[in-house]
């Protein structure tokens, strides 16, 4: 599978670049938007037609997460039935049902369709195998583990959490740790995001191969926000900065 970066910042766009959002695609064609932040869908252009999205993935209903849904939905309701083969089809929209107000504004009639995702239980979202896992955040957000199935290949984005020991197991192994950070090591066990050195050390503990920051802070050097992920991930662990549209073969 592919995930290409469309915006990589955290709570608000800058220096040309938008908020949390990423295609993650499969060999077999499907492509699932794994949140949908500012500029989303001007980002996605560069990469995909938008009516070709199959389905929209959420992490929690912050704004900097959803700022572009209705955006997309527009896009894909205005767009002109049978040009480019377009046909009309209805956006699955997967979020969580713990705040029942903010699902339901997932569905559009005649556009987008709600669909709750089981937290209890692997949910099948296309070729891919998804588990889920409650953050420490202000507002409920859920950490997803996504397996493809038939390659067997592993991401595992984190959403927006502080630090908490059961990250490390939930991404056991996985190919790609795409890493919510919003700080430098000298702030630790924040209630809303990962520091550099909690991101390293979830990393080298989940033996996992690669580490990507993402949500990434406006105000500080993110060179040293990622040297010290590295220092604390460790040499076996190769760490990336997100940018906007660069890619990763799984």
């Amino acid at each position: 599978m592919k995930l290409t970066a469309l915006g990589v910042w955290g709570g608000y766009p800058t220096r040309d670049g938008g908020t949390t959002s990423y295609l993650l695609q499969s060999e077999s064609g499907f492509n699932l938007l794994l949140d949908c932040g500012s500029r989303a869908v001007t980002e996605l252009e560069h990469e995909l037609q938008p009516t070709q999205l199959d389905a929209v993935l959420v992490s929690h209903y912050h704004e900097d997460h959803i700022a572009d849904l209705g955006v997309l939905r527009q896009y894909r309701q205005l767009y002109p039935l049978g040009q480019d083969g377009w046909d009309g089809m209805m956006l699955k929209i997967y979020g969580h049902a713990e705040d029942k107000y903010e699902f339901s504004k997932l569905t559009m009639d005649k556009v987008s369709e709600g669909i709750a995702y089981d937290v209890a239980k692997s949910n099948k979202i296309g070729p891919f195998d998804v588990t889920f896992l409650k953050t420490i955040h202000p507002v409920t957000c859920y950490a997803m583990r996504i397996v493809e199935r038939r390659t067997g290949q592993v991401l595992l984005y984190t959403g927006d959490t502080g630090y908490f020991s059961g990250l490390a197991d939930f991404a056991k192994n996985a190919d790609l740790l795409l890493a919510d950070v919003y700080f430098l090591k000298d702030k630790h066990d924040m209630p809303n995001h990962l520091s550099s050195v909690e991101a390293g050390r979830i990393a080298r503990e989940a033996a996992v191969k690669l580490l990507v920051l993402s949500h990434l802070p406006q105000f500080i050097d993110l060179n040293e926000l990622k040297s010290e992920a590295q220092a604390a991930a460790g040499s076996a662990v190769v760490v990336e900065l997100a940018k906007p549209h660069k890619k990763w073969q799984l």
